[in-house]
């Protein structure tokens, strides 16, 4: 599989053959799979206090005989605070009380992270590269009419202002497709006041010293290196993005995938 290599005003420059990685099998399911794991490690663990709503005098005795029992008495037979004089006070430490601990608290020992096979989550890996090769699926979702994946020089890693890669991306044919990503979607509910803005172009290169400052600014344009591949960044949602990879990217592709 042959693909143009671009200049960053626009020019075809010449062409390179793409590594074997770009015509592996497309698998939705692995790359979904994949994809909730990566988001499963952002989770943060909950507990709760094991003595939350038992630091109280309150103690259950029993139902039959005894002091402090509460039978015969007109009063639920429940845990009940001490108090001066052998007198019961207000029901502690059940669900139901007033200051009682809760119902379901949530464990710490609860398994929160979905956990995946090493090599199954490199063939995820491969399949999210496979699908930034697939120029009808992208093309639908987003107004391009070019044919993927696109390569440009390496010139594009050294730019270093917004203005300049915004240019650059203009000049590629990117122009609409960050356009429809400057209009951020708000999320309902409780999380109302969020902003979510739509996914445009991934840019994968060697080394983000420098571009990654000048595609940070821009709404819906990612920045990320060879060796911080990840299926959630290539494939948002399940569904592959367009990507454009500078030529030393394509070059060491390989060499990232067998470092996973």
């Amino acid at each position: 599989m042959n693909a143009d290599v671009y200049s960053t005003d626009g020019s075809k420059k010449e062409s390179v053959t793409l590594p074997h990685v770009f015509g592996s099998e497309y698998r939705a399911d692995l790359i979904q799979r994949a994809m909730l794991s990566e988001q499963s490690e952002r989770l943060q663990p909950q507990g709760h206090h094991v003595l939350a709503g038992l630091q109280t005098t309150a103690l259950y005795v029993g139902t039959y005989g005894g002091y402090r029992r509460g039978r015969h008495m007109g009063i639920a037979i429940r845990p009940r605070q001490k108090l001066g004089g052998g007198a019961m006070g207000d029901v502690r430490r059940i669900p139901s009380a007033v200051k009682g601990k809760r119902a379901h608290p949530h464990m710490i020992e609860k398994i929160i992270q979905e956990r995946i096979n090493r090599k199954e989550y490199k063939k995820a890996i491969e399949s999210a590269i496979a699908g930034c090769a697939r120029s009808e699926a992208i093309n639908e979702r987003h107004p391009l009419g070019k044919q993927l994946p696109m390569v440009v020089e390496d010139g594009i890693e050294k730019v270093k202002r917004t203005k300049d890669l915004l240019k650059i991306l203009n000049s590629l044919g990117f122009e609409k497709d960050i356009e429809m990503s400057h209009k951020p979607k708000t999320l309902t509910g409780r999380s109302s006041r969020k902003r979510r803005f739509r996914k445009s172009v991934l840019i994968v290169v060697n080394d983000t010293k420098e571009i990654g400052k000048a595609g940070r600014n821009i709404a819906g344009v990612d920045v990320i290196g060879i060796k911080e591949l990840n299926v959630e960044t290539l494939a948002p949602g399940t569904l592959p993005r367009p990507t454009i990879w500078s030529k030393s990217a394509i070059a060491n592709i390989e060499n990232a995938l067998k470092e996973m």
